[in-house]
């Protein structure tokens, strides 16, 4: 049987005059609720639109679902729905990894959770407004949760150069493919973790970091993929936001594979290859400084190779869960695209055609709303 996923995604809102990011989310959302999600050609999902930690953010959702293609369906359509809102209340939606000029002082989304954040984790939550995509796979408990979290870890990497979306931070370029996953990891819950071993072992890292501070709630639990607080499932939290929903959605159907590969793996009795914490920081690190422009970790053979090599051996890896799933086909060509040129290069593209970052802002806006309208085009001609 094939997995459930769903998919959540954060956005921003941009001033399309000034190209910086204005703290609207009130405004937009009560656009969304007063006059509905317009024109609905796809099926939304259930709650396909809410607040986030700052008022310069939306955040998306799809709901869980198996077939790739309506998860692509709810995953446009929800972006459909954020820009027409955002347009009808004077503004524009953008899918991108991090702020890339910044703009007036981040506010606060008006919650008491996020404002104890704030007083809390001080400058760290601050400069928190990040936007990323989250990938939700269902799985049949938390023993094996635990399991897939354990052996998934190595690939993580590959998923944040492929994703790699947020080059430029501040008005300059950041000289990292995802500068996103940087700030991310200042959160002291966030980052990649030692293998649990059990759901007692992942259950005592969980408390000690709720007990010491450095979570105020199991909701700030940052892991890079840990159980869901709220749904029986693995949550994988390390891409960018992706401006290309098709992009996405590969990720997405990537993430899947990998729990259902590492399911296996642990049902099989398979042993879980030995990682040090501090081996996947470097490779961390590596993926979001270079993205897919130079050479990654290969988990398999744990020394540094092509990019395009590593891609290549995590779609390889992962190949029957893919063709079980029917999303060998999408995985392959997206992954492929996204060797020559994923959201960093183009970004950057964008830069070297207009010279500055506002040229940079404006190609996101267009993309992100290119992306649905796009899809609405290839709908009717079908």
């Amino acid at each position: 049987m094939v997995r459930m996923l769903g998919l959540e995604e954060e956005l921003l809102i941009f001033d399309p005059e000034t190209r910086e990011v204005v703290p609207a989310a009130p405004s937009v959302l009560k656009e969304f609720r007063e006059h509905g999600p317009g024109r609905r050609r796809a099926r939304a999902a259930t709650d396909e639109l809410d607040q986030e930690l700052f008022r310069h953010q939306l955040e998306t959702r799809t709901d869980p679902v198996t077939d790739i293609s309506e998860a692509l369906e709810q995953l446009v359509a929800a972006r459909r729905t954020a820009g027409e809102a955002a347009r009808a209340a004077g503004f524009a939606a953008g899918a991108c990894g991090i702020v890339p000029l910044g703009g007036r002082r981040s506010v606060v989304t008006s919650d008491d959770r996020y404002r104890d954040m704030v007083d809390t984790f001080g400058e760290i939550a601050r400069t928190g407004g990040t936007c990323g995509m989250h990938v939700h796979v269902d799985i049949d408990s938390d023993e094996e949760g635990v399991a897939v979290i354990d052996r998934i870890a190595p690939w993580l990497p590959v998923l944040v150069a492929l994703a790699a979306n947020s080059p430029y931070a501040e008005g300059r370029d950041s000289g990292y493919a995802s500068w996103r996953a940087q700030v991310w990891g200042r959160w002291p819950s966030a980052g990649p973790t030692e293998q649990f071993g059990s759901v007692e072992g992942y259950r005592e890292a969980c408390r000690a970091l709720l007990d010491t501070g450095a979570a105020r709630d199991p909701g700030m639990l940052y892991f890079d993929a840990r159980l869901s607080a709220d749904h029986p499932t693995v949550e994988v939290r390390v891409c960018d936001v992706c401006t290309d929903p098709i992009e996405a959605v590969a990720i997405g159907a990537l993430v899947r594979a990998l729990v259902e590969t590492a399911a296996a793996d642990w049902a099989a009795g398979r042993p879980v290859p030995r990682w040090r914490s501090e081996a996947l920081r470097a490779a961390h690190w590596r993926a979001s400084r270079f993205g897919m422009a130079d050479s990654l970790v290969h988990p398999l053979l744990r020394t540094l190779r092509p990019a395009r090599e590593v891609v290549a051996a995590l779609v390889a890896t992962v190949e029957p869960a893919l063709a079980e799933a029917g999303d060998l086909g999408l995985v392959t060509a997206a992954s492929g695209r996204a060797v020559h040129a994923n959201g960093a290069t183009r970004q950057r593209a964008a830069f070297e055609r207009t010279g500055e970052v506002r040229g940079v802002v404006d190609d996101l806006i267009e993309r992100t709303e290119a992306s649905w309208q796009r899809h609405d085009s290839h709908r009717e001609k079908a």
